[in-house]
């Protein structure tokens, strides 16, 4: 990865266009060729960005840009479409390359299947009475998370996503279906359980049958005292 800090000014266009006025930046060059521009603010997102595949070109300036005060010209050019991002530096600071090597990526805690593992141990969180009958149970198109039976002895499908969103609701219905066409389970209910439900998804879960259970990962791992909350 190669770090330019420079000052510097940026005109992207193609698809939309847009123009950096000239301000001191830092200039990412990443080995799978995307350039991005970065200030010193607004968290991870860059200004301006080109994404691979592209290529990068550095020139000499013209004479009207030496007048300027620009001493290198970068421009990066997408393979696939007519979009461009040039980029005229007027003064590098600092510029330096580093060979990051191959990442392991991102390794996320209280991941689905940890949050299934601490649901089926704990399934009274549910309500009082449930029992645990399997996770992973199968069905033609593919395994519910957790199925469970209430206190009454009726069958409960669990749907576990760290963040809930209409696609999970979407597949728990289809699981649903399934399972309610089986004598010996059916009556079905579902469960679509989560750490975060977004707005659009319990509605459609409400308005389909489906209750909506919020997981507190951190309250079933023993890792945050609920009691002690203030709040």
């Amino acid at each position: 990865m190669r770090l330019v800090v420079a000052r510097c000014s940026a005109r992207y266009s193609g698809r939309l266009n847009a123009h950096l006025p000239l301000a001191t930046r830092l200039v990412l060059v990443k080995a799978d060729g995307s350039v991005l521009l970065h200030s010193d603010g607004g968290s991870y997102k860059p200004l301006n960005w080109m994404s691979p595949p592209c290529s990068l070109a550095i020139g000499a300036p013209d004479a009207e840009a030496v007048e300027r005060g620009v001493s290198q010209v970068w421009t990066v050019q997408h393979a696939k479409s007519d979009d461009r991002l040039v980029v005229e530096v007027h003064e590098v600071l600092h510029d330096s390359a580093h060979e990051l090597g191959v990442d392991p990526g991102l390794v996320k805690d209280g991941v689905e299947a940890h949050l299934q593992e601490l649901l089926a141990a704990q399934i009274d969180l549910l309500g009082g009475g449930h029992t645990l009958v399997r996770r992973e149970f199968p069905t033609a198109i593919g395994p519910v998370d957790i199925l469970a039976r209430d206190a009454a002895g009726v069958a409960v499908a669990i749907e576990i996503k760290r963040r809930g969103d209409i696609d999970g609701v979407e597949q728990l219905t289809r699981y649903l279906e399934l399972l309610n066409r089986d004598p010996h389970l059916a009556p079905v209910r579902g469960v679509f359980a989560a750490q975060e439900i977004k707005p659009q998804a319990r509605v459609l879960a409400t308005d389909r049958g489906i209750a909506c259970v919020v997981l507190d990962y951190d309250a079933m791992r023993g890792v945050d005292d609920v009691d002690s909350r203030l709040f």
